[in-house]
């Protein structure tokens, strides 16, 4: 039976945490936690790819991070969009529109 889970396509995985920040500040657990539950399973994260994407978007200035307890009462990292990161989303948002539209043209072409 194949699997349900698959890679995430090269660039997606920022637009995800950017798309999941935008709903509520998150640790980086709670972050992959987010993705699974609303992709139903689809979208898996791991630490080796989750935690230095976090990184390279904070040092893009797209998010801020600060040390708070979490609801197990440790300290953890929680993640924040800034006002350059909701402007970054937007374009994503816009381009992956613009890319899906042209993918299922492209679909639909050859199913004539």
């Amino acid at each position: 039976m194949p699997s349900s889970r698959f890679p995430i396509p090269q660039g997606t995985l920022d637009m995800l945490i950017l798309q999941i920040l935008s709903l509520e500040p998150a640790h980086g657990y709670g972050i992959a936690g987010r993705l699974e539950q609303i992709s139903r399973s689809v979208v898996r994260v791991n630490e080796g790819s989750l935690y230095p994407a976090l990184h390279r978007l904070q040092q893009k200035g797209w998010l801020r991070a600060e040390w708070k307890q979490s609801e197990t009462g440790r300290e953890a990292k929680f993640y924040s969009l800034t006002p350059a990161g909701r402007r970054q989303l937007a374009v994503e948002k816009d381009s992956w529109a613009r890319l899906s539209d042209a993918v299922n043209l492209i679909f639909e072409e050859g199913s004539r």
